[in-house]
């Protein structure tokens, strides 16, 4: 979570129907977007992208990362668009295209690649999603049916801090392929990487790595990610396997798979949260910068995005949400009245605090939203370090009483953190390791701190979890520090 706030980009733009041909398949289709208004929406929404989530700072990676996408992108049936590659500085692991040629890898999906041929397969299957013009016939979908398009949603809108709670922090409509237009794109990413000359099996590699993460991942609701962004994995890997072995037939030398270039790259990447946005150690939450501390329930999920912190109970619609109160002027109590009754809530109770030496106002409320219906939220609004604070608690009406005592207990855990707790707090780190005999991926987990679980490790490196890791193969690790 940072300070940073924006405004979100909605594209209401009337364009002249058309009948085109699409360039990476030949096909006539009805579309009501040309290619120049491609480019021009992918550069608007390139500036929110870049802003909303941070360009990892790491010019190597970001250089070999633009160097392998132009390679494949000079490939494709679209070369000569304006094409644009960048690692955003995101935990979640994820890869997205934007129309017009922008592409985009989270830091957080680059663990999971093993070799270069993977990282080619990702970028070659987002490239695949452009040449297919796939965002703009959702688009022309879209707006066929009166709907709009909001390209572009934040979080938590500025004049209703509760209303986009059921939204994702990076809400891009464009991610929602359906399962043709995935099945296009693997075999157009198999296409690109053969005649680049990489093999076209990374494809399928990254494909079983993110079945692995699904199987793993089961019913849980996360960030934005390729999982729920994208059809399963699993049935996409037997759908690929003819379009890598047709690709695989046309490179005329041994095709290139380069696992220890990749690996040199990544070599040090921080994984999971950054310190600047807070980091999630178990069930608490630490920020440095902003020198806080908040302690969830145990076993709730969270989720750590650049305008909030959302914790989820398992199994039930209650939530936990903390953020920045904007342009917060006057006494504790007067900001939060004004900002729950602009957010369209009623006042049941509410009185002063103190927690932890920070002054606060702690009130009761009731209203509707989306997704949720009526709700009763515990809301503290929270003085500290020149901000306000909001920490609420959130259920449905006929789940409050239930859920109080936990929203209770999490407000009062809010806490400022000294200057060197603060100082303590450093990121976790992709580190090389050189598996020796007697290693499981518990001792590994275990020997680093058990910043990741020891079935993450064995995905991570291409293994299934049942399998244990070999003696003398060189795997990733995560380290603190």
């Amino acid at each position: 979570m940072r300070l940073k706030r924006f405004a979100p980009v909605v594209l209401a733009t009337t364009v002249a129907t058309a009948c085109a041909t699409n360039p990476a398949t030949g096909d006539k289709e009805f579309s009501l977007m040309s290619e120049a208004q491609e480019i021009d929406l992918g550069r608007q929404m390139d500036a929110e992208v870049r802003r909303e989530m941070g360009v990892y700072n790491d010019p190597e990676l970001q250089r070999y990362v633009e160097t392998v996408g132009l390679r494949l992108a000079k490939q494709s049936d679209r070369p000569n668009l304006p094409w644009h590659f960048a690692v955003v500085d995101s935990p979640a692991v994820n890869a997205f295209a934007l129309p017009g040629g922008y592409i985009y890898l989270t830091r957080g999906i680059m663990p999971f690649l093993d070799n270069e041929a993977q990282l080619a397969g990702v970028l070659g299957h987002e490239i695949g999603h452009v040449t297919a013009r796939h965002a703009a016939q959702q688009y022309t979908k879209a707006t066929s049916a009166g709907l709009g398009l909001t390209l572009l949603s934040i979080f938590v809108p500025e004049a209703r801090p509760f209303g986009g709670l059921a939204e994702n922090a990076l809400g891009l409509l464009f991610l929602k392929h359906g399962r043709d237009a995935e099945r296009q794109a693997d075999s157009l990413g198999a296409q690109y990487s053969a005649r680049t000359g990489w093999d076209p099996s990374g494809v399928a590699g990254m494909l079983n790595t993110l079945a692995r993460l699904d199987e793993a991942a089961g019913s849980r609701r996360g960030v934005p990610n390729w999982l729920s962004t994208h059809p399963a994995p699993a049935d996409r890997v037997r759908e690929v396997e003819a379009a890598v072995a047709q690709a695989a037939a046309k490179i005329p030398g041994k095709p290139v798979v380069d696992e220890a270039e990749y690996l040199q790259h990544i070599d040090g990447l921080i994984f999971g949260d950054s310190p600047s946005e807070g980091i999630v150690r178990g069930s608490q939450f630490l920020h440095p910068d902003l020198r806080l501390s908040l302690t969830f329930p145990q076993q709730w999920e969270i989720q750590n995005t650049k305008t909030a912190v959302l914790a989820k109970a398992p199994q039930r619609d209650n939530y936990l949400l903390l953020q920045l109160v904007p342009n917060a002027r006057g006494s504790i109590e007067n900001v939060a009245r004004g900002t729950m009754t602009q957010s369209g809530f009623r006042q049941l109770d509410g009185e002063r605090a103190r927690i932890n030496g920070a002054d606060a106002y702690v009130g009761v409320w009731q209203g509707n939203m989306e997704g949720l219906g009526q709700v009763v939220t515990r809301t503290a609004h929270i003085a500290y370090n020149d901000n306000v604070y909001l920490l609420a608690g959130i259920a449905p009406s006929n789940q409050f009483q239930s859920a109080d005592r936990e929203f209770a207990t999490a407000i009062r855990s809010f806490r400022p953190l000294s200057a060197a707790e603060a100082a303590n707090i450093r990121p976790n780190r992709v580190d090389l390791y050189t598996v020796r005999r007697n290693d499981t991926w518990q001792t590994l987990a275990d020997r680093t701190g058990g910043l990741v679980k020891p079935s993450t490790l064995a995905i991570m490196n291409d293994y299934d979890p049942s399998q244990p890791p070999r003696p003398g193969d060189r795997i990733k690790i995560v380290v603190e520090g």
